[in-house]
């Protein structure tokens, strides 16, 4: 039945264009984006996924950025403790040659507070943007990863860089006691000084007693003159470890020469000396505890081979001062090489992430030019297929004639 009001072929002929036109539209599209899900009503379940993978790109670029500086922050930290072992050890070949009797100690003392010095030196510009890695200090954190769990919760992760100590400075002299009358008394960390007034001479009494470790070193300033003695391992091992200490410092005292100074120890007294100040002047006197500490060379300022010191105390504090060094090195060069392998890692990550964000919602672009061909060719069939369509009621009229 032919109808002039219903044409059913014009009306198929434009649904199949309208569809046609549709799909080149979406074609069109893909070419233009390079995406074949550029929106949510594309595909809304890979859109989303898409879209999360994405942010986490973004993060993992963030992260991979923050290794880089924590990389470059360790690798500061590292060629410090090396460069800081190397002096060491250059120390220690000071001090084994100080080991002779026959040799000037003096000028070999020289060399080594110069070498001491470099040490300052080097631990003192060691920081990246104001953070010392060597100096002591809390421990950094860097940001490494973010971990996401099953149920989609994000937490960040990071690589905890421990923070060395070879810092040669936290010992500060303990000035604790100054000669002057009076019956003054003071403690310090190691010891403490006592004064009683005797007429035309002064007794002073020191009393040694704390906890020592090798490389403590315990020093009295008499007037511009110091002596000093730095502990050893045998001599943290003793049981008598106070009188050790007590007559070493009278054996550096003695060696000074101070005229009128008498120093009397006592066997009596465990770790106690008595001063006598016989000279017509008045003499000031002043202690120091230099503690080796735990954490770094905090004894270097203890390393002493002038011709008063003890060069056997220095040689047995330089090898613990030595294995610091390497181990804060070790540490930090164990620290670099985990930033190092995740730093790769999230550099491999963000590739894999982005590649399958492309297989996603990328397009195929040979498949979509290959579409877009035969959708044009369909549109103008389709164009044509209507025009035939909209001229079947013409073909009625010629009935009526």
């Amino acid at each position: 039945m032919s109808s002039v009001l219903t044409n059913n072929g014009a009306m198929v002929a434009l649904q199949t264009l309208k569809s046609i036109n549709s799909n080149l539209g979406q074609v069109q599209s893909e070419i233009s984006t390079g995406k074949s899900i550029s929106s949510a009503k594309d595909n809304s379940a890979v859109w989303a996924i898409s879209k999360v993978m994405e942010s986490d790109v973004k993060g993992f670029k963030a992260i991979s950025d923050s290794l880089s500086l924590g990389k470059s922050k360790v690798a500061v930290g590292q060629n410090a403790a090396e460069t800081v072992a190397d002096l060491l050890t250059d120390i220690k070949g000071k001090i084994v040659a100080a080991q002779e009797s026959n040799v000037d100690r003096d000028k070999i003392n020289a060399d080594v507070t110069a070498l001491k010095e470099q040490i300052d030196s080097v631990i003192g510009a060691a920081q990246f943007n104001g953070l010392s890695l060597v100096g002591g200090g809390a421990n950094v954190d860097v940001l490494s990863s973010l971990d996401r769990d099953a149920t989609g919760n994000v937490s960040a992760s990071n690589i905890t860089v421990v923070t060395q100590d070879l810092s040669t400075g936290g010992y500060a002299a303990k000035d604790v006691f100054a000669t002057g009358g009076g019956g003054e008394t003071a403690s310090g960390d190691a010891f403490s000084f006592s004064l009683d007034n005797g007429g035309g001479s002064d007794t002073l009494t020191i009393a040694v007693g704390t906890t020592f470790a090798a490389g403590d070193k315990v020093s009295v300033r008499i007037g511009e003159q110091v002596a000093s003695y730095t502990l050893s391992q045998d001599d943290v091992d003793a049981t008598t470890t106070d009188d050790m200490v007590a007559v070493g410092l009278k054996n550096a005292i003695d060696a000074l020469g101070v005229d009128g100074m008498v120093v009397d120890y006592d066997a009596g007294s465990p770790g106690e000396l008595a001063f006598t100040n016989n000279g017509t002047q008045d003499t000031a006197v002043t202690g120091q505890f230099t503690n080796a500490g735990s954490g770094g060379p905090g004894a270097l300022s203890s390393i002493d081979v002038g011709a008063s010191s003890d060069p056997a105390g220095a040689l047995s504090a330089i090898e613990g001062l030595i294995d610091t060094a390497i181990s804060a090195a070790a540490s930090l060069g164990s620290a670099a090489g985990r930033i190092e392998t995740q730093s790769d890692f999230i550099g491999k990550l963000t590739v894999s992430f982005t590649s399958g964000i492309g297989s996603l919602v990328d397009a195929d672009m040979e498949e979509a030019s290959a579409k877009l061909q035969a959708l044009q060719v369909q549109q103008q069939l389709g164009v044509q297929a209507l025009s035939i369509a909209n001229q079947a009621p013409q073909s009625l009229l010629s009935s009526f004639r």
